[in-house]
């Protein structure tokens, strides 16, 4: 793929993930009550408005404000930096692992706005769960990230795979 092609490819990903998880966020803070709960499908989705300080599940949420702003602003940007490089100029990369990258950032990126934006949190505003077997809060970015990772391990499996039968 040509490098213009591969720029295109990545921005339409990085814009439609931003511009998804931004608009679910803004409309779970214009549309959910602060510590209300609303529950549908009986209770296997819950929308619940949070601020995560912390990363992924709070992790790191009860660091010195200004190591986890070290760490989870100006560290995140960096490694987001990193992988769009990659994923921008890495002459071996086939197309699923540089859609899977674009999304790795795309939620990253998202959430790493919301930070600078908000004073150091993400707002996170989705659960699942069935019974007492439930996620944490969590968000589209959230889900982009995931989904992102997922897929380059499948990816990589599939091409371990691959070249193990040639």
């Amino acid at each position: 793929m040509k490098l213009a092609q591969r720029a295109l490819l990545l921005l339409a990903i990085l814009i439609g993930c931003v511009g998804c998880d931004q608009a679910t966020k803004s409309a779970a803070k214009a549309f959910l009550p602060a510590a209300q709960v609303r529950s549908f499908a009986g209770d296997s989705v819950r929308l619940q408005l949070a601020h995560n300080s912390g990363a992924f599940l709070s992790l790191g949420a009860s660091l010195p404000e200004h190591v986890r702003a070290g760490l989870l602003s100006f560290g995140v940007g960096c490694v987001l930096l990193g992988l769009l490089a990659y994923a921008l100029f890495a002459r071996n990369l086939d197309l699923p692992s540089t859609m899977a990258l674009a999304m790795i950032v795309g939620g990253g990126a998202s959430n790493l706005a919301d930070r600078l934006m908000y004073g150091g949190y993400v707002v996170d505003f989705l659960n699942l769960g069935v019974g007492g077997l439930r996620t944490g809060i969590f968000n589209v970015a959230d889900v982009a990230i995931t989904a992102g990772t997922l897929w380059l391990l499948l990816n990589s499996f599939r091409q371990k795979g691959a070249q193990a039968d040639r």
